[in-house]
């Protein structure tokens, strides 16, 4: 599968994209990446002289690589999605500038409305984060 921009599947743009590219995109599992750096804008304030990714990033870095992996399948259709709900959400280790983090994010109901899916964040082989969330389609009003 040849996949596309990130920034042909998603309308997040800098500096609020949070995928760099995807690696697998199947019906049932979407895995892509993301390299946080020091040039990360919410470094400069969480927290100054210990730079920490925010939890909430790393919920919507999951959320953004599974709504891309759904563009890329098709599905969307020009549709925009919105996060609605978040649920489960469990963080397991700090996330630091260098790291490179790789989101495995199943899809547990995709239909016209919405996306359901769940999603861990790996550093390595070691969890991160993981949450369970659903994003609702509309059109871009």
């Amino acid at each position: 599968m040849s996949f596309k921009d990130i920034k042909e599947l998603l309308p997040h743009r800098e500096p609020f994209l949070f995928v760099d590219k995807l690696d697998i995109v199947t019906e049932e599992k979407i895995v892509g990446t993301r390299k946080y750096t020091d040039d990360d804008f919410f470094f400069k304030g969480h927290f100054p002289g210990y730079p920490v990714v925010p939890g909430v990033i790393l919920v919507e870095s999951m959320a953004q690589c599974g709504g891309a992996g759904v563009a890329q399948s098709g599905i969307l259709d020009g549709k925009l999605f919105f996060l609605a709900t978040v649920d489960k959400v469990k963080f397991r280790r700090q996330v630091v500038p260098g790291d490179e983090v790789r989101f495995e994010v199943e899809n547990v109901r995709v239909d016209a409305r919405g996306i359901r899916q769940t999603g861990k964040a790996f550093v390595g082989d070691e969890l991160a984060a993981e949450a369970s969330w659903l994003c609702l389609m509309g059109d871009a009003k």
